[in-house]
């Protein structure tokens, strides 16, 4: 049996400012936490207290090395993107409320389905940070050489060029846009429209991440400046000519690094 159409989506009416101020207050506060986490961040099991300590010592260093920086990327990835997905959260909190039911706990199963995919992503750049390493092509998360940098930079500048990259960001920009084609009922279908658009953001934004190879993975200002760009590409009505000349500064940055003496 073929899965039924996605209802259509009405208009819905704004929450209560009381609501509202929840809803914000409860987002800022689970950021906030994770930029805590990322000033604070530990660096090796002790730094986790007693209790962490003995949890990892039982593991492999290597082991504890990769859990360590799981961590980060997942914790920086909270930090980083939640601010940016409040608008499509508060949107999704409209319309279910709209709909009656439980909608607090669907709100929360669709920005635990967004989050999920970027704790999917932060275990692949876990793995490639690795793999890095391994090569002997990045030291202290951050890449070896001029021209590895400078490549890149041009492959940042050059996907943020692409139709693919404004499709995605075409889809994060309009919350009504992306409910009135993926709207699913219930709470198994608020967390799979969570799956859906963190998957259309980490289109957007994932090789924005791979700056922070170029400017040292912990280097928390840059984690902070990327956080402000997405946020204004997401939440702004200009957020396609910011990529399209971010793209142009990328690639020009990329070719000063690779000739400069």
């Amino acid at each position: 049996m073929s899965e039924a159409a996605p209802q259509p989506i009405a208009p819905a009416p704004a929450l209560p400012i009381g609501e509202q101020i929840l809803l914000y207050g409860e987002l800022a506060a689970l950021s906030a936490l994770a930029w805590l986490y990322l000033v604070r961040m530990p660096m090796t099991p002790q730094d986790l207290g007693s209790l962490g300590a003995r949890m990892l010592s039982a593991l492999p260093p290597q082991w504890a090395d990769l859990w360590l920086t799981f961590m980060m990327w997942a914790v920086m990835m909270v930090a980083m993107m939640l601010p940016s997905a409040s608008p499509m959260v508060m949107a999704y909190a409209r319309i279910a409320s709209a709909r009656g039911g439980h909608p607090a706990l669907r709100v929360w199963l669709f920005a635990f389905g967004y989050l999920a995919i970027w704790t999917l992503f932060s275990a692949a750049a876990t793995v490639i940070q690795f793999a890095l390493m391994h090569w002997s092509l990045i030291s202290n998360a951050r890449i070896t050489t001029r021209l590895d940098g400078a490549a890149i930079l041009a492959g940042v500048g050059l996907y943020q060029l692409t139709p693919l990259k404004n499709m995605c960001l075409g889809r994060c920009q309009s919350p009504i846009g992306f409910f009135m084609t993926n709207w699913r009922d219930g709470a198994a279908g608020a967390f799979r429209m969570g799956l859906a658009h963190g998957t259309f953001c980490v289109g957007c934004c994932w090789m924005l991440m791979a700056l922070l190879f170029v400017a040292g993975a912990m280097n928390l200002a840059w984690v902070a400046a990327i956080t402000v760009f997405v946020l204004l590409e997401k939440a702004t009505p200009w957020g396609r000519a910011l990529a399209n000349v971010s793209g142009v500064v990328f690639i020009a940055c990329a070719v000063a690094l690779a000739f400069h003496r």
